[in-house]
């Protein structure tokens, strides 16, 4: 059958339909798993979990770099499934989805029995008591990913809830639940005791499912929407959860820039993957003094972009992964221009494909008014602003309801730093784009809107365990001194005390 988008059938079993957006041709079909099915899943994976704990990071570390070598050796046949299912170009599918999975693989395997060992003190007043934080699995997570990395943002997050011991269910998008079966595939083949990474396919419902289960955390990545309607969920029964909930990225180039640099820097950071990134530049603000060569050469090599299905010769840019996101791109194409927004280039779905297509577009005389400055727009769009300068753009950067990553363009690195510590994001890059979303040592999280919580390096792996706090005296006297009986000596004894600690200070005192 030809479908229009990815489907729900109403069969015996009901399952969903997962079409290639590029071509509309369907790839296979997979069950929607009702919420039974779920509580089964999360049952098996509590039933199997104390096992995997108990093994040591070495041996759970060798199922992740088997599950690393049967990736590069599948390489082709997983980045082309990536491919048919996303509709991005096969170059994207290697460079942002396999290669920082691998590399993923690779440091958390070797590094989580540092990155989680045992922290030791002794208290600064009371010399004789010690502590050790230790760090425990949760138990049962659960991970609830999106279309458009649907490899490397749930492969990753299951790599780093496996070496903290925890039993793992990931629910992948119904727009590309094949490349969450095939995330599922690799680590069986790599010997993965049962139960301890589940994957469940199905639609809204089957997401909902999960987060209403008996899991221990949740971590989802996706809209605003949905992530606010998981934290109230999670919130009614104290479920901790990390949501990465996307962007409004904005990009500054400074009179300075390395010109030619930026320039290839805006349209990757704009059109990578059809801009169907939370990374993705979507609003640029340009300094007056280079803004009308700058958009000028902007606009030129936006033409020069290839757009199409991957054939002999690949294309720069796919195709958006659903209709919804086509209508979504349109509108706000659309309401830009009808308030007073230019088209440099582009801004029309291209009819001459068979699948959700859109040229790459460039907007000028944009304003706060448009809902593409707004609004998340996830796809192939670029708005310029031109500002006066650097402190103008910085004030503009901010006004957005969202905080994920921006980045400064500029030859002084130094003055690159002052402006990054200005703008009010996770992330800032400085003469880059987008990169350090799929780095496995740099922190991804968001501020305002943007999410909560933080994914990937040392504090990301933290988010799947628990610290276990223990104190005990080295030499334990039959009582404390703070202890029953209270006399108005203890009182003066302890009164001086706080003045000798905290006023005078011990070595003056003495």
């Amino acid at each position: 059958m030809e479908a229009t988008d990815t489907q729900i059938l109403r069969t015996a079993r009901r399952e969903i339909v997962s079409i290639n957006p590029a071509t509309m041709a369907e790839i296979g079909r997979v069950p929607i798993f009702s919420s039974d099915d779920v509580n089964h899943a999360v049952n098996k994976a509590r039933a199997a979990q104390p096992a995997w704990a108990a093994l040591t990071f070495a041996e759970r570390a060798r199922y992740i770099l088997k599950a690393k070598d049967l990736l590069l050796d599948r390489q082709d046949g997983i980045c082309e499934l990536i491919s048919q299912e996303v509709g991005k170009p096969a170059v994207e599918a290697m460079t942002s989805e396999v290669l920082p999975v691998a590399n993923l693989m690779d440091y958390f395997a070797r590094k989580s029995a540092k990155l989680l060992r045992d922290e030791r003190f002794t208290l600064s007043v009371f010399r004789n008591k010690k502590s050790r934080i230790s760090f425990n699995p949760f138990g049962v997570v659960g991970i609830i990913s999106p279309w458009n990395y649907p490899f490397s943002i749930p492969t990753g997050e299951v790599v780093m809830g496996l070496m903290a011991g925890n039993a793992v269910l990931l629910k992948p998008s119904e727009f590309t639940p094949l490349v969450g079966l095939k995330i599922g595939e690799l680590f069986r083949a790599a010997g993965l005791p049962d139960g301890i990474l589940q994957v469940l396919t199905g639609d809204g419902a089957t997401g909902a499912a999960l987060v209403d289960a008996a899991i221990n955390k949740i971590f989802f990545t996706g809209s605003v929407r949905t992530g606010r309607k998981i934290a109230e969920t999670a919130a009614r029964r104290l479920m901790p959860f990390v949501l990465e909930l996307g962007g409004k990225d904005a990009m500054i180039v400074c009179a300075d820039a390395p010109f030619e640099r930026t320039v290839n820097g805006a349209l990757w950071g704009a059109f990578s993957n059809c801009g169907q990134a939370c990374a993705s530049v979507e609003r640029l603000y340009v300094v007056e003094s280079i803004a009308e060569k700058f958009i000028n050469v902007v606009v030129e090599k936006t033409k020069m972009l290839r757009v199409g299905i991957d054939g002999k010769e690949q294309k720069d840019i796919g195709s958006l992964t659903n209709a919804n996101q086509l209508r979504i791109v349109t509108e706000h194409v659309n309401d830009a221009v009808a308030k007073g927004a230019r088209v440099l280039t582009g801004g029309r779905r291209i009819e001459s494909l068979p699948g959700y297509f859109y040229e790459p577009t460039v907007l000028v005389d944009v304003n706060d008014s448009m809902r593409v400055m707004q609004e998340e727009t996830f796809g192939p769009v670029l708005p310029i602003v031109v500002v006066k300068d650097d402190a103008e753009a910085i004030g503009e950067a901010n006004r957005s309801k969202f905080g994920l990553l921006a980045s400064v363009w500029t030859k002084d690195t130094n003055r690159g730093k002052q402006i990054a510590a200005q703008v009010q994001a996770g992330t800032v890059i400085i003469n880059d784009v987008i990169y350090t979303h799929g780095a496995a040592e740099t922190p991804w999280f968001g501020v305002k809107e943007s999410g909560f919580g933080v994914t990937h390096s040392k504090h990301g792996l933290r988010e799947f365990v628990q610290m276990k706090h223990i104190n005990w005296d080295v030499l334990p006297m039959k009582t404390n001194p703070w202890w029953y009986p209270y006399s108005e000596k203890k009182r003066r004894d302890f009164k001086l005390l706080a003045k000798v600690l905290h006023k005078w200070g011990l070595k003056k005192w003495i």
